[in-house]
């Protein structure tokens, strides 16, 4: 899917999580902020660990956002047996996926599993005559996780599996933004579940055109958390998730390396990155 060249700012964010709140709340803001849903990109996972499956995937699927494939679609989709989110075998992610998938399998109606069918692998886009790929893990598998301390070979090596001059994604949960070789790597981060940063806050993140380069903002939101944790304990969602959405601590860093694992509970902050295609021009902590 190609959405053509964009001269105005394109919001994007990742995984809502099946968190009402918190994509009603993302929509609401992307409203005060100008951009429209045609100029929104979500990065996959619609369908994850909070109550509101159906809720959430009908309002992203009629709301006009575009969307790509995330790994919970495709698996979904397909009615498979589990989320294919790459969690090791006997793990606690997977042993608390079965509860989640299985609330989001039931709860979920045809014409739903039907729009995630539909969902493109990869989003293209033109900005400041800087070709960009959307995908949700990585370029290489839909469920491989590359995070900010992953070594720059790994992420050269992704790179350099299509024409683009930057990726976009999600998966990992983490905002962040990487240049390597000049070439950018971006993570918006994810609407549905707090960045295991101590702070119930969620993140998205902003593109906007600016000359010759592209402006990156890492942006946090503030949502209903109370009500989307309450609805996952009366769901008889895992409680460990449920009660993560308060804490903003995860209950285990299991798929995280040992830099991010070691950064649990240090607020993150909203920032500024400007790109040139060739180098990290500048980056600045918000007031």
């Amino acid at each position: 899917m190609d959405i053509g060249p964009l001269d105005q700012p394109v919001l994007i964010f990742g995984g809502p999580y099946n968190n009402l709140e918190a994509t009603q709340a993302l929509l609401k803001h992307a409203k005060t902020l100008g951009i429209p849903p045609e100029r929104m990109i979500c990065t996959g996972d619609v369908v994850a660990y909070c109550a509101d499956p159906e809720a959430t995937t009908d309002l992203i699927a009629s709301s006009g956002i575009n969307v790509v494939l995330g790994n919970c679609e495709e698996s979904l989709s397909a009615d498979s047996e589990d989320c294919g989110c790459g969690f090791a075998e006997g793990s606690i992610c997977d042993a608390l996926s079965v509860q989640w998938y299985t609330h989001a399998r039931q709860n979920l109606t045809a014409t739903s599993k039907r729009w995630m069918a539909s969902l493109p692998r990869y989003i293209e886009l033109e900005m400041t005559e800087r070709r960009l790929t959307v995908v949700h893990g990585a370029p290489s598998a839909i469920n491989r996780y590359i995070f900010e301390s992953t070594e720059d070979s790994v992420v050269t090596g992704e790179l350099q599996q299509n024409d683009s001059d930057g990726v976009l994604c999600g998966h990992s949960g983490l905002p962040f933004t990487r240049v390597v070789e000049g070439k950018l790597w971006h993570n918006a981060g994810v609407v549905g579940f707090p960045a295991n940063d101590g702070t119930p806050r969620v993140w998205f993140s902003t593109l906007t055109p600016a000359g010759r380069q592209i402006v990156i903002d890492h942006h946090a939101l503030d949502y209903d958390h109370v009500r989307a944790a309450r609805k996952m304990r009366e769901r008889g969602l895992p409680e460990a998730y449920a009660a993560t959405l308060k804490s903003g601590i995860w209950d285990n860093c299991e798929i995280l390396p040992p830099v991010e694992t070691a950064r649990q509970g240090q607020p993150l902050s909203e920032h500024t990155q400007a790109w040139s295609g060739v180098q990290n021009i500048a980056t600045a902590a918000a007031e």
